[in-house]
């Protein structure tokens, strides 16, 4: 045998003990159980013991007590009383949504385009009420509202209102405690949204003729509506199950469901309808989210 036909054969040999000439089922791996799951055990266990199973009894509950059925669903439907205060709750929300993102998109915009100092200086500021235990900003709003509070006196003497004005325990209490807390989850959405524009998109359109109002609408506003709407769910989201600043800034015609499942709980021992007060606001949420789902999508929302 030649030195070349050794060769050939040695190629052959080889070519048949290659993955790809065995076939199909020889290029696909078997399977392997990958070891780094494991390290999610714990705060699996932990979200399953914590919340996924005392949430589940309290749904339970809506079908099983008093009795099973669904006779709580249509409690709520038949008692005026919880339509109402079912509608407060989504009034409320919808109303401190657009105060958010209205007060949120210019702090959003100067923290994206000024300086390095004026944008530390805003996420400082921002991120301070983060720092602080909810009830205690609960508490000085209500210091701050009242009608012989700093503003209160500051409108008085400026010359803006003859008498101090009413600004606790009513809507206009309850929208400024809300927007208070929330507006940082309409700020940090915005600007990472604002971060990922390319400022030369603006230019070319100012430079092909566009007026600066123009070019916002047509060409900045659209690609900051992800991190809008983000924010926008977060906020109307997070305020349909307010209990603290509802209880505290606002009055009984502002009551939230959150407050109603409390009461229905801790005064009644009604389980059956608080289970079933629980279960609607977690659809309200839901539907919420695949609505931002099926406009921006929750992968985008995550980038």
């Amino acid at each position: 045998m030649t030195i070349a036909d050794a060769m050939t054969v040695d190629d052959r040999d080889r070519r048949s003990t290659h993955p790809a000439a065995q076939g199909p089922a020889a290029t696909r791996p078997a399977p392997r159980f990958d070891r780094r799951v494991l390290l999610l055990a714990p705060a699996v266990l932990l979200i399953v013991v914590a919340f996924i199973s005392p949430v589940g009894l309290l749904l339970s509950r809506a079908f099983t007590q008093p009795q099973v059925g669904v006779q709580n669903f249509v409690g709520l439907w038949e008692r005026r009383g919880f339509l109402q205060v079912l509608w407060n709750t989504v009034m409320i929300s919808a109303t401190a949504t657009p105060i958010c993102v209205l007060l949120g998109f210019p702090v959003a915009h100067a923290m994206t385009h000024g300086s390095a100092r004026l944008r530390r200086w805003l996420i400082f500021i921002v991120l301070v009420p983060f720092w602080t235990s909810l009830l205690v900003r609960t508490f000085a709003n209500v210091i701050l509202l009242q009608r012989n509070g700093p503003l209160n006196a500051m409108l008085v003497g400026l010359g803006f209102s003859a008498e101090p004005l009413p600004l606790l325990y009513n809507m206009t209490g309850l929208l400024f405690g809300a927007v208070q807390v929330l507006l940082p989850f309409v700020i940090f959405p915005l600007h990472a949204a604002m971060l990922r524009i390319d400022p030369a998109l603006m230019q070319a359109a100012l430079t092909l003729g566009a007026s600066p109002m123009r070019a916002f609408w047509r060409v900045y506003l659209p690609l900051t509506m992800p991190g809008l709407l983000t924010g926008a769910t977060l906020v109307f989201i997070s305020t349909l199950g307010y209990y603290v600043t509802p209880a505290m800034l606002g009055g009984p015609r502002q009551t939230m469901i959150a407050q109603l499942i409390q009461d229905q709980i801790a005064q009644f021992g009604n389980w059956g309808i608080a289970g079933a007060l629980s279960l609607l606001l977690l659809a309200v949420s839901g539907v919420m989210l695949l609505l931002l789902q099926f406009t921006v999508g929750l992968k985008a929302v995550a980038r």
